[in-house]
């Protein structure tokens, strides 16, 4: 039977951030958290999914940075796409022209970043 809630430990575990990143986010509404009887976040399993995007396109990734657009440049076959991710940073995906025009992005338009192994992919 699956786990229905996770001690916060355990949720930022699974969520690959620290355990201050996890209080940092409850702080800020940002995960919803219950508490125990002695006052400890508890975190149900569909917090945990819905953060780790499980329902977004069965991607398996687990390395999954929200973001803005800041810039498209097409050129040819290609398309660089640049992200302001919401944590500190920015990613830039070399995706192909026809994929940017269909996921339709243009500079301040919300994505998800995909990074798995050497690759960058843009979900929309």
């Amino acid at each position: 039977m699956p786990q229905e809630t996770y001690t916060a430990s355990e949720a930022a575990r699974a969520l690959g951030v620290s355990v201050d990143t996890l209080r940092r986010w409850d702080r800020a509404g940002k995960i919803v958290v219950e508490r125990d009887s002695a006052n400890r976040r508890i975190v149900p399993a569909s917090e945990i999914e819905r953060l780790r995007g499980l329902d977004r396109g069965g991607l398996s990734a687990r390395n999954r940075l929200r973001g803005v657009v800041r810039d498209v440049r097409i050129e040819g076959f290609l398309a660089m796409v640049e992200v302001d991710v919401t944590e500190p940073g920015r990613v830039v995906a070399l995706i192909t022209a026809e994929s940017a025009e269909e996921l339709g992005l243009r500079p301040g338009g919300a994505v998800s970043a995909v990074v798995k192994a050497t690759s960058v992919m843009i979900q929309h």
